[in-house]
């Protein structure tokens, strides 16, 4: 079941299943990719994991737990709709035994969508109703087309940071500069032949997508996250598209010195009754 919003600047489109956005739009342009056989998603919803620990494995509370998919299981699950209105949505997503047998803590987890002008601010809410802290990941994963126009091709794109940043990334013979005190970040195919580029505890707390050849592009501001990773398919020309990925933090497998979950550097520890609410906002012109 899918959910519309609409004001007088977009409409956005989100589904029970992953509580997943499926399409933002302004004017008779796409935002969002709209899935295929190059990626089959469009915007999943990271929780409990940001990616996985070495051999999908953990340990929580001295057992050994074994999570089958990458990103946690959010993006799988079916969600309710908790509450509506003209201008937001909220989906809810609760403890198991499904989800249990795989991640030991009691939780609700709420997933919302509010628009506001060319905005629509995503807010993930997680509620421990466990007796017990639990620990756990949370990000976004939205996809954007690149292009966004035809009359423009995804080279012709780029990434642009709010602040300059300096970013390495380890590949399998050394590291490779992909910034240097620079914001620029211009794509191409082979930008990606390494995987995702991330960028920890960054500077900017804005990441846009931009064309010099359109006046049209996305900015995600993400002033709660501790990274930001920008990520496509490489060498497959049919991936028009490209993420722009708010995280709380490095993924779990930046952590895998240990696998205690408890012991995780970057795992968010939330103790029993209490909340967390970690948000960030897609900007479209």
């Amino acid at each position: 079941m899918q959910t519309t919003l609409k004001n007088d600047k977009i409409t956005v489109v989100s589904d029970i299943n992953g509580a997943e956005l499926h399409s933002i739009k302004s004017g008779e342009i796409e935002y969002l990719w709209q899935a295929g056989k190059a990626w089959n998603r469009h915007a999943p919803i990271l929780f409990p994991f940001i990616c996985s620990p070495a051999n999908k494995e953990y340990f929580a509370d001295g057992k050994k737990y074994t999570m089958p998919a990458n990103h946690g299981f959010a993006r799988d699950s079916v969600f309710e709709v908790a509450e509506s209105g003209k201008d937001f949505v909220t989906y809810k997503l609760s403890y198991s035994e499904k989800t249990l047998a795989v991640y030991p803590y009691k939780f609700e987890f709420f997933v919302s969508y509010k628009l506001s002008g060319n905005k629509v601010t995503v807010s993930h809410k997680v509620v421990n109703v466990d007796g017990k802290p639990m620990y756990f990941y949370v990000g976004g994963h939205p996809a954007f087309n690149c292009p966004l126009t035809d009359d423009t091709s995804f080279n012709d794109w780029y990434v642009e940071y709010e602040q300059n940043e300096n970013i390495v990334q380890p590949i399998p013979d050394g590291e490779r500069t992909i910034l240097n005190g620079e914001k620029i970040l211009k794509l191409s195919r082979e930008l990606f032949d390494f995987d995702v580029i991330m960028k920890d505890n960054p500077n900017s707390k804005a990441i846009s997508l931009k064309s010099e050849k359109s006046e049209h592009g996305v900015t995600l501001h993400y002033p709660q996250s501790n990274c930001i990773a920008v990520w496509s398919t490489t060498g497959n020309d049919d991936a028009k598209f490209v993420c722009l990925e708010p995280w709380t933090s490095v993924p779990v497998y930046a952590d895998d010195d240990t696998p205690d979950i408890e012991k995780k550097a970057h795992a968010i520890k939330l103790e029993s009754q209490k909340s967390y609410t970690y948000e960030y906002t897609i900007e479209v012109f």
